[in-house]
């Protein structure tokens, strides 16, 4: 009986992996109308800085002059190489902050920085999301979700105290196997929040079952002194990005393939609030106490279309959204579809201006914050 259960399961899955190639297949051959963006010229008031790789998560550094750019290699090849850039607003210039181009930079883990059992600094660096906090003892942490080389959370410390901003590695933390990652959050105190999106090895089935509205993955929980567990009530189809409370008892989920957002209680599971909110990416919190929520309302071929981009910028139809944290009620305060950039993953509020990042595409774009 084992035998015979264990064979079903194969051909099952099989079957699951033949439907999900013919799906995507046929959902990137629909194409899109909108032809990638290749100017880098202003449009409607918006303004492009380009030059980037895919700059799918920002992180705002004190003094809102700067920020921490998350430069994706590539949504089809996660083991490829990218980096960690520092973005200057005042004069839009861009230097590579990680990894270093000096091999005597590489430093090795740091007591207290991550899991003692970190084997090393990851070789590439392929980052998607990241997010920047203060530890207890004043220093500047950056948590990076890792794909290249291993599935890891890297501890990243961010130096400000000449005129360049530099980013030193200080060690990581591997993930269970099945784990593949998409955003992190600190937790006051320590510690930190990581959305597992599907099981790692098996994406083309993992987005199946998401588009079926099946759940997927779920939020790990870290801590240094008892490793991972699953956040309760947390499952959802494609969770992808995180916040959580100044207090830390509620987490903020946007279930991507869901089309919602979610707020839960961290220690019993309790869904205490949701809002419908399509294709929602990454969230933020803006300077007055909203959660600031890339949404995707483009069509599925647009987004596909993307995927394999050459150059440019992707066009597909995005928004920003504004939630009250308590009840999630709110509406769209930004949104576009074409030039001078689409498909938008992350908003930050700073300097009185919506900065916005893509999974797909060569720049970020600014706006001035929309007046509530």
């Amino acid at each position: 009986m084992k035998q015979r259960a264990t064979t079903t399961r194969a051909a099952m899955e099989g079957i699951a992996r033949a439907m999900a190639l013919i799906g995507l297949t046929a959902l990137v051959g629909c194409g899109s109308d909108l032809p990638p963006i290749t100017d880098c010229r202003d449009v409607n008031d918006i303004h492009p800085i380009c030059g980037m790789q895919n700059p799918e998560d920002l992180a705002v550094l004190e003094g809102d002059t700067r920020l921490i750019v998350s430069q994706y290699a590539d949504m089809t090849a996660p083991e490829g190489a990218g980096n960690i850039a520092v973005l200057d607003l005042r004069d839009e210039s861009l230097h590579i902050a990680y990894p270093p181009t000096d091999r005597a930079a590489r430093t090795t883990p740091s007591q207290g920085w991550g899991d003692a059992n970190c084997p090393g600094p990851p070789s590439p660096l392929n980052p998607h999301g990241i997010d920047l906090a203060q530890r207890s003892d004043g220093r500047w942490q950056l948590l990076v979700v890792n794909h290249a080389g291993r599935e890891s959370i890297e501890f990243l410390e961010v130096l400000q105290d000449g005129p360049q901003v530099q980013v030193v590695w200080r060690g990581c933390v591997i993930p269970p196997e099945i784990a593949y990652l998409n955003d992190v959050v600190h937790l006051p105190g320590g510690g930190f929040l990581t959305t597992h999106m599907m099981e790692f090895g098996s994406p083309f089935v993992g987005m199946i079952k998401a588009m079926l509205g099946m759940d997927t993955g779920w939020v790990y929980e870290w801590h240094a002194d008892r490793g991972f567990s699953q956040v309760p009530g947390s499952e959802a189809p494609f969770p992808n990005g995180i916040e959580i409370s100044d207090d830390g008892s509620e987490v903020y989920l946007n279930a991507y393939m869901a089309d919602e957002v979610r707020r839960i209680s961290r220690t019993s599971g309790e869904l205490l609030a949701t809002a419908a909110v399509p294709g929602p990416d990454n969230v933020t919190w803006s300077k007055d106490g909203k959660l600031l929520v890339a949404s995707h309302v483009g069509e599925t071929a647009e987004q596909m279309a993307c995927m394999s981009l050459e150059e440019g910028a992707c066009p597909m139809s995005f928004e920003i959204v504004a939630l009250d944290p308590d009840n999630l009620e709110g509406g769209a305060i930004f949104a576009n579809r074409g030039p001078p950039m689409g498909a938008g993953t992350v908003a930050v509020d700073v300097g009185g201006e919506l900065v916005m990042g893509s999974f797909a595409g060569d720049r970020v774009i600014r706006a001035r914050m929309p007046r509530r």
